[in-house]
């Protein structure tokens, strides 16, 4: 009993080891989609144009209206669902997300979104598909 104990616990140690991370799925692992909230930080000038999961999001921040605009695509032959942008400030504060919408194959849609009245130099954006229940 004792031995078919330690193989039990073995299995499970194991198991809850993986490389994967908090918050990401192995499809994105896997791909090499790695964490979206880990992801480099750009600088205020730079433009974000990355293909996730099918969606291509082009995303840059307009100093003068202090918003990220841009567009999220789908690239794929099917329905993307509950297509969502979020930007992750360089001083911490989440911006978004959007509100989830499905997008047909080749759908695009116009993304804005405001950002605060503190300071930050950097932003690391993406578009989640998909979800619980989705």
């Amino acid at each position: 009993m004792l031995t078919l104990f330690a193989v039990v616990l073995t299995a499970v140690i194991s198991g809850c080891s993986s490389d994967t991370g908090i918050g990401e799925s192995q499809d994105e692992h896997d791909s090499g989609q790695a964490d979206e909230e880990s992801g480099t930080a750009l600088a205020l000038n730079e433009t974000y144009d990355v293909v996730r999961k099918g969606a291509r999001l082009i995303l840059a921040y307009d100093m003068e209206s202090n918003s990220f605009n841009g567009t999220v695509e789908n690239t794929t032959s099917n329905t993307l669902t509950k297509v969502r942008v979020e930007v992750h400030l360089s001083n911490g504060i989440e911006v978004g997300p959007t509100t989830p919408v499905n997008l047909t194959p080749g759908e695009k849609v116009e993304v804005t979104l405001p950002a605060i009245n503190q300071a930050f130099d950097g932003w690391t954006p993406h578009a989640e598909v998909g979800g619980e229940g989705s």
